[in-house]
């Protein structure tokens, strides 16, 4: 029942919110105008009432001092239509005999209560002042509408400052809204104004406390989308640019496989198109890879680095025994980072294809996982050849590779490896290997190890 009037009423308000501030404000004046004016009718009926009640008790001491037996026709007289009922004054004797009224038929009961009391006599309500003395009663009687009409007129003056103020009080209101509000609508014409491919941020210049957090959040959505539309594009250049030579190679492998002239020469035609069809395929799907990685945000639930190097291990275990080599995971550390599990597979997973890769048959890979003062460090190193130091930092830019001849690859690997680290918070590094003498790559992670126990992997071999 309280939500659906909740949504009645809901219902009922003006969407906009300068309206609503409006309505709200507007609202508060009248009722406190309203509270104001029950209060200033009581307190003026409060003081009316001592008033009055002082002035009949006054009246009767004045007449304490007695009347004579036969004062009844000291009465006033008047006629009847011209006598004044709203204050009335009666005086008896001790023994009920009244010898005095300010208004024939005035109807006051005969037996007074002593003091102040309230009586109803002639359709309406007196307030009644009755004093005794040796010899007589004297009882002074008001109207009580006399009373109300009087606090009534003393609210109503009390009233009209502020009736008279009002319309200034709305205006103030008004200016005060639209003031408060104008720099929301100066977002609102920056963004109405702005072209489709226009993501820059928006000022959040004197804006009010409870919007400013809102025109935050605006601008950091406006960077993440840009950060979607650069990728989107390098996506497309990249593509455009890497794929117009396997696309190349493609069709000439298909001409020589049209011209072949004998079986042998058809088959090794058909290998060669066929090679050449895979490396197409992994080039797309390293681009495909790329631009989900930099376009898309880690996830931050609790991965297992230990459990996702012996995944990606076991995923180039095959290429590592085609060529012989040594591939294997060292005494490691149980790590759990913050991240996306598949993302850092594919990040281990393409620093072991890049080391077997390029480096001679026979030869040597190891990965580890260790803590280092409350970083989680994956390591990867062969014997290989390595690369130059003066060369270290260029070969993590797309589409270039400083590496051994004859390696296939499109230099996408390491590019790969550093958009899954920046988006766990974690840092790339190219040294040498002391120990193989080959290429070291170190991703450190950031402060989130959550357990350290060794475990002796041993060698994929």
């Amino acid at each position: 029942m309280t939500r659906k009037l909740t949504q009645a009423l809901q219902g009922l308000l003006p969407r906009s919110l300068r309206m609503r501030l409006l309505v709200f404000l507007l609202a508060a004046i009248v009722l406190a105008g309203a509270v104001q004016g029950a209060l200033a009718y009581r307190g003026a009926l409060a003081e009316a009432d001592a008033l009055f009640d002082y002035h009949m008790q006054q009246t009767a001491l004045a007449l304490r001092s007695g009347l004579p037996v036969d004062a009844q026709d000291l009465g006033p007289g008047l006629d009847p239509e011209d006598e004044n009922h709203e204050f009335i004054v009666q005086v008896w004797t001790n023994e009920g005999l009244r010898i005095f009224e300010s208004a024939v038929g005035a109807a006051l009961p005969q037996i007074a209560v002593l003091g102040f009391t309230d009586v109803q006599a002639r359709g309406g309500t007196y307030r009644v002042f009755s004093m005794q003395t040796r010899s007589q009663v004297i009882q002074v009687a008001q109207n009580m509408a006399a009373r109300r009409d009087m606090a009534r007129s003393l609210a109503l003056r009390t009233l009209a400052p502020l009736a008279i103020m009002a319309p200034l009080l709305v205006l103030a209101v008004w200016w005060g809204v639209s003031r408060s509000l104008a720099p929301v609508e100066r977002v609102r014409r920056q963004l109405a104004q702005r072209q489709a491919d226009d993501l820059s941020p928006v000022s959040d210049a004197q804006l009010p406390d409870e919007v400013q957090p809102l025109v935050s959040e605006l601008n950091l959505l406006f960077e993440r989308v840009q950060r979607a539309f650069t990728a989107q594009q390098h996506f497309v250049a990249d593509a455009a640019h890497e794929l117009r030579s396997p696309l190349a190679a493609l069709r000439l492998q298909l001409q020589g496989l049209q011209r072949a002239g004998d079986d042998v020469a058809r088959a090794a035609a058909i290998e060669r198109l066929s090679a050449g069809i895979d490396r197409a395929t992994r080039l797309v799907e390293q681009l495909l890879t790329l631009a989900r990685q930099e376009a898309g945000t880690a996830a931050t639930d609790p991965v297992d680095l230990r459990a996702v190097a012996q995944l990606a291990l076991a995923d180039v275990a095959p290429a590592a025994q085609v060529r012989g080599m040594d591939v294997g995971l060292l005494d490691s550390d149980a790590a759990t980072v913050p991240g996306n599990a598949e993302a850092l597979r594919m990040l281990a997973r393409n620093l072991l294809d890049n080391a077997i890769k390029y480096t001679p048959p026979g030869g040597r890979v190891d990965l580890q996982v260790r803590a280092d003062n409350g970083h989680a460090v994956l390591t990867v190193e062969d014997s290989g050849p390595g690369i130059a130091p003066e060369h270290r930092e260029r070969v993590m830019q797309r589409f270039v590779r400083e590496t051994a001849d004859g390696a296939p690859g499109s230099g996408l690997g390491l590019a790969i490896v550093q958009a899954i680290a920046q988006g766990h918070g974690a840092t790339v590094q190219l040294g040498a290997s002391p120990r193989l003498g080959g290429l070291l790559v170190t991703v450190r992670f950031g402060a989130g190890l959550l357990a350290a126990t060794p475990l002796d992997a041993g060698a994929m071999g």
